[in-house]
């Protein structure tokens, strides 16, 4: 019978981009695609399918998605080195397991928990993936060095165990906070990872979200640190629910939801939806669907032929005019003067190009 724990390691240890997804690669396999600076690494073999995504910034941070299924047990191991970073780890899909080489087991982190975490020079990462399992996993690494001499300002964020760690340029501590469900950072990892910009924009755009999720990291461990416990108000299981459903919202805001319908769709109370609503979007359930349904509306005005009219009653609402009044509230600029503006960027565009 075969140790269903036998592990393929990948050893990570440069410090440039381009030669650590290099490594990856000549353990993987795959082909490596770069653009402006972005790294893509893709794999269909039969040690896994899928890709991993690696790009850098110039204040010492990396950017590591994977989306992602080995076919074999593996392990990533880094640290130990001069290049040693503080990683954070948010998983979006499937779980990955993580310790440190002195520790006598692995710490399992489940679908939309996060980790911060840092090695000392006597020992290192490892972080283990199960075979068969599609695992999506975002991953922020910051070389302190390179990053303090960008980010004085970052000290402003920080409380007093993780100022400790970003000041330990020497690596001298090991740091490890397992942190609990944060169903928030999923969105803002998939806005970040269905991002259609590229070039210059992109990469703007990219290092923007990135010092958001960061952000959103350090916060919560604040919370941790503060002996405030992040103490949801539904269930983990009721909770994905409710994200199920926010998805649906935005994927099909049209549709005549109604609290009485939600609910029986969901199995859950009317009161549990809008706890978990406001939870885990700062918003009612009413709220956010009119949030979905103005966003929709904007979409269709840059890229459909639809008058306005057309467009409020493909989206749900049944008067224009109070379309117009909470458009307007909420991009300061009416529906048809919104129109117009889009129409005449396109036709500067055009003159342009000829």
């Amino acid at each position: 019978m075969k140790n269903k724990f036998k592990v393929k390691e990948i050893q990570l240890t440069a410090t440039d981009i381009s030669q650590r997804i290099q490594q990856v690669q000549r353990q993987l396999g795959g082909t490596i695609h770069q653009k402006w600076g972005e790294y893509k690494l893709e794999v269909d073999n039969s040690l896994a399918k899928g890709y991993i995504k690696f790009i850098g910034f110039d204040w010492g941070v990396s950017l590591i998605d994977f989306n992602i299924i080995f076919l074999e047990n593996i392990i990533f191991i880094s640290g130990k080195s001069a290049f040693n970073p503080i990683y954070f780890f948010y998983c979006i899909h499937g779980y990955f397991e993580h310790k440190f080489s002195d520790d006598a087991s692995f710490q399992k982190v489940e679908q939309f928990h996060t980790v911060i975490t840092t090695s000392n020079l006597k020992h290192t990462h490892q972080i283990r993936f199960q075979k068969d399992t599609l695992i999506k996993l975002n991953t922020i690494s910051i070389v302190r060095k390179q990053f303090l001499k960008k980010r004085l300002n970052i000290s402003q964020m920080l409380n007093q165990k993780l100022h400790d760690v970003f000041v330990d340029t020497q690596h001298e501590k090991e740091f490890a906070y397992y942190g609990p469900i944060n169903l928030r950072m999923a969105d803002h990892v998939k806005a970040l990872q269905d991002s259609k910009s590229e070039g210059l924009i992109r990469i703007l755009n990219l290092e923007g979200a990135v010092y958001q999720l960061l952000s959103m990291h350090i916060k919560m461990h604040n919370t941790f640190e503060d002996l405030k416990p992040i103490i949801a108000p539904l269930l983990e299981s009721e909770l994905k629910k409710i994200r199920q459903l926010a998805k649906k919202m935005t994927k099909d805001p049209s549709r005549k939801y109604t609290l009485d319908s939600i609910s029986l769709e969901t199995g859950l109370s009317k009161a549990k939806l809008q706890e978990g609503f406001k939870f885990l979007y700062a918003k009612t359930v009413n709220t956010y669907l009119r949030h979905a349904r103005l966003e929709e509306a904007r979409d269709l005005m840059r890229n459909s032929n639809l008058n306005i009219s057309q467009i409020v009653y493909s989206i749900g609402f049944t008067s224009r005019s109070y379309f117009s009044k909470i458009f307007k509230e909420k991009y300061g600029i009416s529906p048809n003067d919104f129109k117009k503006q889009i129409k005449v960027d396109l036709d500067d565009y055009l003159n342009l190009e000829r």
